[in-house]
C-alpha cells in the first residue's frame, strides 16, 4: 500500500493557516494604522533603532537590491526547478504567490487602507511592498524547492526576510506593523496556493532550525554593520523587544509557509 495513504494532508493546515494570516492582517490594520494609540505604539517602534551614516548606507544598499528584477529573477528560479521536478502546478503556484501578493499589497495599500490623522502622518505605508517582495518570493521557493533542500530555503528565506523587514523600519521608510503586515499577506497567498496543491505534511524539524539561524544571522548582521539603539543603552531593552520582535514573526511566517507546503507524493 502506497505510503501517502497514512501519512497526513497538508491542505487543512494550509486552510487553517490562510485563516490565521488573514485575521492577523485584519488585526495589525485595526491596532497599527486604524487606532491612535497603536499608530504611537508602531510609529516609537520604528525610531527605536538608528543606524549611522556608514550603517545607512550599507542598509539603504540592502533594500536596493528589492526590485522587479530580483522578482523575476526568483519567478524564473521557481519556474525552473519546478519544471525540473516535472510539476508545472508548483511552478503556477510559485507564480501566482508571487503576482498575488505584490500585487495585493499595492492595492490595500494605494487603494484600500487609509491612515487616519492621530498625529503621526497621514500617508499610509502598511504593508510594506519591500518584505513583501521578498517574504513572496520565499514562500514560493519553499513551494517549489524539493523537501530535502527546504531547510537551506528556511535559512536563506529566514535571512533575507528578517535582513529587508528589520532594515526598511532601520531607514525609516516603514514601520514593524507594516512588515508584520506584508508578511501575513505573504502568508495568505502561500497558504491558499497550498491549499490546491496539497500532499503529505512536510516535516519541520530542520526547517524551524534553519529559520531561527537565518532570522538570527540576519540581525547579528545588522548590528555589525552598525545598527544600535536610538537611546543608546537607555533604549537597548525596547529596540532588543523591537528587533527581536521581527525576527519571531519572520520565523513563524517561514516555518508557517513550510508547513503548508507539500512533501513529496510517494
Amino acid at each position: 500500500m502506497p505510503s501517502t495513504v497514512t501519512r497526513r494532508d497538508s491542505a487543512p493546515i494550509a486552510v487553517a493557516t490562510a485563516v490565521v494570516a488573514v485575521a492577523a492582517l485584519a488585526l495589525v490594520v485595526r491596532i497599527a494604522l486604524q487606532s491612535g494609540r497603536g499608530q504611537h505604539w508602531d510609529n516609537s517602534a520604528m525610531n527605536t533603532v538608528v543606524a549611522g551614516r556608514d550603517a545607512q548606507l550599507r542598509v539603504l544598499s540592502v533594500l536596493g537590491y528589492v526590485s522587479i528584477g530580483a522578482i523575476a529573477a526568483v519567478a524564473l528560479g521557481c519556474l525552473i526547478v519546478a519544471l525540473l521536478r516535472g510539476r508545472a502546478s508548483l511552478a503556477v503556484g510559485a507564480l501566482v504567490v508571487i503576482a498575488g501578493a505584490n500585487g495585493t499589497t499595492q492595492i490595500l495599500k494605494h487603494n484600500v487602507f487609509t491612515r487616519p490623522d492621530h498625529g503621526f502622518g497621514t500617508l499610509n505605508s502598511l504593508p510594506s511592498g519591500h518584505t513583501t517582495v521578498v517574504a513572496s518570493s520565499v514562500g514560493a521557493a519553499l513551494l517549489v524547492a524539493p523537501a530535502v533542500f527546504r531547510p537551506v530555503v528556511a535559512l536563506a528565506g529566514g535571512f533575507a526576510t528578517t535582513l529587508t523587514g528589520a532594515s526598511t523600519i532601520v531607514a525609516g521608510w516603514h514601520r514593524p506593523g507594516d512588515v508584520v503586515a506584508a508578511l501575513a499577506v505573504s502568508l495568505a497567498w502561500t497558504a491558499a496556493v497550498a491549499v490546491l496543491l496539497h500532499g503529505p505534511r512536510q516535516p519541520l524539524g530542520a526547517t524551524v532550525a534553519g529559520s531561527i539561524v537565518g532570522c538570527v544571522g540576519a540581525q547579528i548582521f545588522l548590528l555589525a554593520v552598525g545598527v544600535r539603539p536610538s537611546f543608546g543603552w537607555h533604549g537597548f531593552i525596547q529596540a532588543s523587544l523591537v528587533l527581536g520582535a521581527v525576527t519571531l514573526i519572520t520565523a513563524m511566517f517561514i516555518v508557517a509557509a513550510t508547513a503548508v507546503s507539500p512533501a513529496e507524493r510517494s
